[in-house]
């Protein structure tokens, strides 16, 4: 952990070399959620590919650099593109971005991802508010040496997804008419869908939506101490009885056809967001 403090020490320092920009919300955009920003005054965008220890996305969709700016009048950092444990990459390095987001400023994380419904009153389309999750991939962020300065060796994740957050993100839905859901998310570790039995089995142990992301980030997230919304479109719906083949190039195709309402609905969020004494205040 005392190498990881030098490696984002590193690439803050890279990062400095291009902007003094200061963002103090960080926003990790999903699978076919990409396009947020053309929403987001830029100032300046860095490829991920000109950082070090920054991974390279291998998946379809997931662009990959650092886009800063103002989204909503308020100073952001936006990951156009995400890491995945399935892609081949430690847990280390799938989260080591959201550290990086963190040391730059960022109090607030914004996570967004497809997702499959396992909850038969969710329809393809309808957008989730994260309220807690479900953790089923075979390894944690945390593990290993723990650097006290970062974080606490055993951190708390009953308030996970931040409950003034969601409340602020169901008090934006209403005045966009925007019908939002609320559930629990559980990941696994990917890249197969899942089968019957499986779904079977999460919708039985309490989750509502099912992907391969988000958790390991907002682990990280909390470690730190960032508020954190999480955020998934249903592009799928996984119910045993009535399964139908599902594929990536449906995923996409699904996530960007209900993409406006959670872009509208994160800059809603964004703009009721304020500033007192240089920090964001819900």
């Amino acid at each position: 952990m005392k190498e990881l403090k030098k490696l984002i020490d590193e690439t803050i320092g890279i990062i400095r070399q291009k902007t003094n920009f200061k963002p103090k919300i960080g926003v990790i955009l999903g699978t076919g959620l990409g396009r947020l920003v053309n929403s987001i005054k830029e100032e300046v965008s860095i490829p991920y590919k000109g950082l070090p220890h920054f991974p390279i996305p291998t998946v379809e969709s997931h662009t990959g650099r650092l886009i800063f700016g103002t989204l909503s009048q308020k100073p952001i950092v936006a990951m156009q593109g995400r890491f995945h444990y399935y892609e081949g990459y430690s847990m280390l390095e799938v989260t080591f971005p959201v550290r990086v987001l963190k040391f730059l400023g960022c109090d607030i994380l914004i996570v967004s991802n497809a997702a499959g419904g396992v909850n038969p009153l969710f329809e393809r389309g309808d957008v989730m508010i994260i309220c807690d999750h479900i953790n089923l991939m075979p390894e944690n962020p945390l593990r290993g040496e723990n650097d006290e300065s970062i974080g606490p060796r055993f951190p708390d994740m009953l308030n996970a997804y931040d409950k003034k957050l969601i409340k602020l993100t169901e008090k934006v839905a209403l005045k966009q008419g925007i019908a939002v859901k609320k559930g629990v998310y559980v990941g696994f570790p990917g890249p197969c869908f899942e089968t019957g039995a499986e779904y079977r089995m999460i919708r039985r142990i309490g989750a509502d939506a099912v992907g391969m992301s988000t958790i390991p980030e907002v682990i990280v997230a909390g470690h730190m101490g960032m508020q954190v919304l999480g955020l998934s479109i249903i592009t799928d719906l996984c119910f045993p009885d009535v399964l139908e083949p599902v594929s990536h190039e449906i995923v996409i195709a699904a996530a960007n056809r209900a993409e406006p309402k959670l872009t509208s609905l994160i800059e809603g969020v964004v703009g009721e967001l304020k500033v007192r004494s240089g920090k964001l205040k819900l």
